[in-house]
C-alpha cells in the first residue's frame, strides 16, 4: 500500500502531503476559505442558471449583508473541526437555520454546504450509533427547515439536494471511520503478531541454551568427579601401591576419554551439516595479532596498530603488532580470544564495508583491571544495521560467519562483564569500542 501511494502521488507531493499531516490546521483553513469563495459565488451568481451565449451572469442580484456574515461565520466554524467537531456541526446547523428562516430567497441556502462538510467530520470521529443519530437529526431537521421556509415548494428538487448532501456526508463520514479503525485494527494485529514471534524466538532460544547447559553439565560434571575422585585415589596409594595406582590412573584415562567422546557427541550436534569440524589448533589471542594485520594488509588494508599497558611493569607502548602480547602482558585466555576475536571481526568490517582507500587503527591498551580494544578507520562507516557477514581467518583470509557480527561482539564482551559499543564516527568513519575487566575472568577461570 506505501508503494502504491508513492507512486500514485509521485515524489514532488510527498513532502507537502507530510507538511499537511503535521498541520491539520491549516488544511482545515484552506478548506474553509475554498468553501467561502463558492458560497460567495453561488451568492453572486444568477439562480436560473445559463443566460446568454457568455456563460452564467454575476453581479444581477447582490447578496444581501446578512448572507455573506453568515457564510463567512459558518466557514470560520469549520477551521476548529477537528477538535471540537459536535460544536462545529451545531454552529454551522444553526447558521444554516438562521439563513434559511430569516435571508433565504431564491438561491436558497448554500452555506449548508458547511454543514455537510462538519456532519462528515463528526461521523467520521464517533462511533457509529452516535453518528448516525446526529445524522439523522441533522438530516431531518434541516430537510424541514428547507421545506418550509425555502424558496421552492416542499416537493422541489433543492430539498431533496439538501436531503442528499446531509445523508451522503453522514455515510461517507462512517465509511470513512469504519476504514481507519480496520487498518488501525490490521496495524495492531500485526504489532501484535511480531511481538509474539519475537518472543516466541527468544523463548525458543532460551530453552535450548537450557538444554545444552543441563547436556554440557551432565557430561562433564560426572566424568569430571570420577577423574578428580580417581586421581586423589591415584596420589594416595601412589608410592605404598602402585599396582592400585596405576589402576585408579587408567579409570582416569578412560573417564576422560568417555567425557571427550560425549562432550564431542554433544557439541557436534550444535552444528549443521555443512559446518567444518571443529579446529585443533589452540585458540588464538593477541600473541598471533601480527599474522593477523599482515593477512589485512595482503589483502588491501593498511592497519596500525597502537598497544599500551600500565600494569606492575610501568606504562609501556609500542606500535608493533607482534609485541602486543609483550605489553600487554598475560591475559586470561577467554580475554585474549575474546580480544583477537573483536579485533578480527572489527576490521573485517572495515574490509568489507568501509570502502576503498580506508585506514584501520587497532588501540589496545591495558589500564588496571581493564583491557580496552579500540577500532577505528576513516571509511564511509557500517550501518548499525548491517552486520558482518565475513570473518577473517589468522592467515586474512575470509571464513563465513552467520551474519551477526557487531551481534557477536557484544555478547562475547557480556559474556567476560564487559561492554561493547560500536557507532558512525563524527566527520566520517565508524568505531568499534570494548572494554574488558580482567578480574572477573582471572576468578571465573580460577
Amino acid at each position: 500500500m506505501p508503494l502504491v501511494t508513492s507512486l500514485a502521488v509521485g515524489p514532488g507531493l510527498v513532502r507537502p502531503q507530510r507538511w499537511l499531516r503535521a498541520h491539520p490546521l491549516a488544511l482545515d483553513a484552506a478548506l474553509a476559505v475554498v468553501l467561502l469563495a463558492l458560497i460567495l459565488i453561488n451568492l453572486v451568481s444568477d439562480p436560473h442558471g445559463y443566460r446568454g451565449p457568455y456563460g452564467p451572469r454575476f453581479g444581477q442580484h447582490p447578496p444581501k449583508v446578512s448572507s455573506v456574515l453568515i457564510a463567512v461565520l459558518a466557514c470560520a466554524a469549520l477551521v476548529p473541526r477537528r477538535r471540537i467537531p459536535r460544536q462545529a456541526l451545531a454552529v454551522t446547523g444553526l447558521l444554516t437555520l438562521l439563513e434559511l428562516v430569516t435571508g433565504a430567497d431564491d438561491r436558497g441556502a448554500p452555506v449548508a454546504l458547511t454543514t455537510a462538510v462538519a456532519l462528515y467530520t463528526v461521523a467520521s470521529r464517533t462511533d457509529r450509533p452516535t453518528a448516525w443519530r446526529i445524522g439523522a437529526l441533522t438530516v431531518v431537521v434541516l430537510t424541514a427547515a428547507t421545506m418550509l421556509f425555502g424558496p421552492d415548494p416542499w416537493y422541489g428538487q433543492q430539498n431533496l439536494g439538501i436531503f442528499a448532501w446531509t445523508g451522503m456526508a453522514a455515510a461517507v463520514g462512517d465509511a470513512v471511520r469504519s476504514r481507519r479503525a480496520y487498518v488501525d485494527a490490521i496495524r495492531e494485529r500485526a504489532e501484535r503478531a511480531e511481538r509474539t514471534r519475537e518472543e516466541e524466538a527468544r523463548r525458543r532460544v532460551t530453552e535450548e541454551r537450557m538444554r545444552i547447559a543441563r547436556e554440557l553439565h551432565d557430561v562433564v560434571a560426572h566424568h569430571i568427579a570420577l577423574v578428580n575422585v580417581q586421581a586423589g585415589v591415584a596420589a594416595h596409594v601412589m608410592d605404598s601401591r602402585p599396582d592400585q595406582a596405576k589402576q585408579a590412573l587408567a579409570h582416569v584415562r578412560e573417564a576422560s576419554r568417555s567425557a571427550l567422546q560425549e562432550l564431542r557427541a554433544t557439541v557436534g550436534l550444535l552444528r549443521q551439516s555443512g559446518d567444518p569440524e571443529a579446529p585443533t589448533e589452540p585458540a588464538p589471542g593477541l600473541g598471533v595479532l601480527d599474522q593477523l594485520i599482515d593477512g589485512f594488509a595482503r589483502a588491501g588494508l593498511p592497519v596500525e596498530v597502537e598497544v599500551f599497558s600500565t600494569g606492575l611493569r610501568g606504562p609501556w607502548h609500542s606500535r608493533r603488532a607482534e609485541r602486543a602480547a609483550e605489553v600487554v602482558g598475560d591475559l586470561p585466555a577467554a580475554v585474549d580470544l575474546t580480544a583477537y576475536r573483536v579485533v578480527q571481526e572489527a576490521l573485517t568490517n572495515t574490509q568489507k564495508h568501509a570502502g576503498a582507500r580506508v585506514h584501520a587503527v587497532v588501540r589496545i591498551a591495558r589500564t588496571g583491571d581493564h583491557l580496552e580494544i579500540t577500532v577505528v578507520d576513516d571509511g564511509v562507516g557500517v550501518p548499525q544495521s548491517e552486520e558482518a557477514g565475513e570473518s577473517a581467518g589468522p592467515d586474512g583470509t575470509s571464513e563465513a560467519s552467520d551474519g551477526h557480527g557487531l551481534m557477536g561482539m557484544r555478547e562475547r564482551a557480556a559474556a567476560l562483564g564487559g561492554e561493547c559499543r560500536t557507532g558512525p564516527r563524527h566527520g566520517g568513519g565508524f568505531r568499534v569500542h570494548v572494554r574488558l575487566p580482567l578480574t572477573t575472568a582471572q576468578e571465573g577461570a580460577t
